[in-house]
């Protein structure tokens, strides 16, 4: 995938890292994110690319480090110094969150109209008409049967849970979206489904996206760059297709020859 940067990055992670007691989590951790762009973040379970993930989306607090986000007004702002007012207000609307488990991102017992209703209700919306017009619009946009825009979540599989999921997520247009093996678990029929519609709505919309995978078949499909983590540490970065076609550390080289075919 190819990219124009803007000028000025979206989000800024300088020298972040987070430890647990004497646990690593991960350390040293600093790059730049820019509007439009998909960053693949990789590595085998234990790697600390999940806790990062939760650094990076303000849902923990780093040890050391910081992370700063551009606000709407340009203005660049540290997560730290946000009030909780303020993060909540910024999952609402600039960022959204979409869960390996589809469950923790949605409204299990509400209908699928609800689950993405509440979201536009939660920055101003108040037209039911408008809304559930809105929240059938998004079922089609991820094939979902809008005839089924009043069951419940439960009723779903869980190819189509995600895929609410990521309706819930983008009805309120953000500008970065965190991602956290949105593709595990599901069967591959399943994932190769998702991922098309992935790919298509992340380019359409222009969103900037920080994704977490074991997976670096899902890493080359959906990014622009790659950051493999060991250890907690980032070992290696780089466009995707250069890192993955030709891999400088042996760790990356031992995870393309098990993983993809070369």
């Amino acid at each position: 995938m190819s990219l124009m940067l803007d000028e000025e990055p979206l989000l800024v992670s300088d020298n972040l890292g987070k430890m647990y007691g004497r646990q690593l989590g991960c350390r040293n951790v600093s790059f730049e994110l820019y509007a439009g762009e998909v960053l693949a973040i990789v590595g085998e379970s234990g790697s600390g690319k999940s806790t990062l993930l939760q650094l990076l989306s303000g849902q923990m607090a780093p040890s050391t480090g910081s992370v700063s986000y551009r606000m709407r007004d340009g203005v660049m702002r540290d997560l730290t110094a946000l009030s909780e007012a303020e993060r909540r207000f910024l999952f609402r609307t600039d960022w959204g969150y979409v869960h390996q488990d589809p469950a923790m991102g949605l409204r299990m017992a509400v209908s699928a109209g609800a689950n993405v209703g509440e979201r536009l209700m939660a920055v101003g919306w108040n037209h039911y008409g408008n809304i559930r017009q809105s929240a059938s619009s998004w079922l089609e946009r991820v094939e979902i049967d809008t005839r089924r825009i009043d069951d419940a979540p439960k009723t779903y599989s869980g190819g189509m849970r995600q895929r609410l999921q990521i309706a819930r997520n983008l009805v309120t247009e953000p500008r970065l979206v965190f991602m956290d093996e949105p593709t595990g678990g599901l069967d591959v029929s399943v994932q190769a489904r998702l991922l098309d519609l992935l790919r298509n709505l992340v380019s359409e919309l222009g969103l900037a996206v920080i994704i977490v995978t074991h997976d670096l078949a899902v890493a080359r499909l959906l990014s622009h760059r790659v950051m493999v983590m060991k250890g907690g540490e980032v070992i290696e970065t780089g466009l995707t297709d250069q890192l993955l076609d030709d891999p400088r550390e042996p760790y990356t080289q031992l995870l393309v020859s098990s993983i993809l075919p070369v």
